[in-house]
């Protein structure tokens, strides 16, 4: 038997099992596609006046595009998902892409709610060089989302959409990017 700090492998791998378990599906009767959502939307980015306050970043608007898949974990009467995405922006401003973990609760009126934590690989700048770009001090920024929406019929959906980027002031440069739009969206 191998030990591990007075503990058997036996013990560590039931204990594993025992968490998967509780989230995991029971049955293959339950087992729901990897992918649970898509959405897409158009993005104003770096809008004015909302969480950064700095000088803008004059720039064209944000394509935005999001997998939301579906290993999910209860959580204050909704649900936490992983999410993969980005913001691409071809008016030459800062694009980039991102993972979260997405807490999202529905109503039983159709509207939802989200909010998120992640980080963000930018392609923009990172220090004060360019009076058209901002000084976002590194290439990893954390990604904080925020959506509230309305689920139609069908699996699909509309939604208002927020997403901040911003190192946290762990750098000198701190300039950060607030990007708002809508999006749709499509569950299977």
């Amino acid at each position: 038997m191998i030990k591990f700090k007075g503990k058997s492998i036996c013990c560590v791998f039931s204990a594993v099992a025992s968490v998967w378990s509780f989230v995991a599906p029971a049955t293959a009767q339950q087992a729901r596609p990897l992918i649970d959502e898509v959405r897409l939307g158009i993005l104003a980015h770096d809008v004015p006046g909302l969480w950064s306050g700095w000088r803008i970043e004059n720039s064209r608007p944000d394509f935005n595009a999001e997998l939301i898949f579906s290993p999910s974990v209860r959580f204050l009467g909704g649900t936490v998902r992983p999410v993969i995405g980005g913001s691409y922006n071809s008016g030459g401003g800062t694009s980039k892409a991102y993972a979260d973990a997405r807490w999202e609760s529905n109503t039983g009126l159709g509207v939802f709610f989200g909010l998120g934590l992640g980080a963000a690989l930018h392609n923009g700048y990172r220090d004060p060089v360019s009076l058209d770009h901002k000084a976002l001090g590194s290439r990893v920024l954390f990604h904080i989302p925020a959506e509230i929406g309305y689920r139609f019929e069908g699996g699909h959906s509309l939604s208002v959409y927020f997403e901040h980027t911003s190192n946290g002031y762990t750098q000198k440069s701190n300039e950060g990017l607030d990007d708002l739009g809508i999006r749709y969206g499509f569950k299977f």
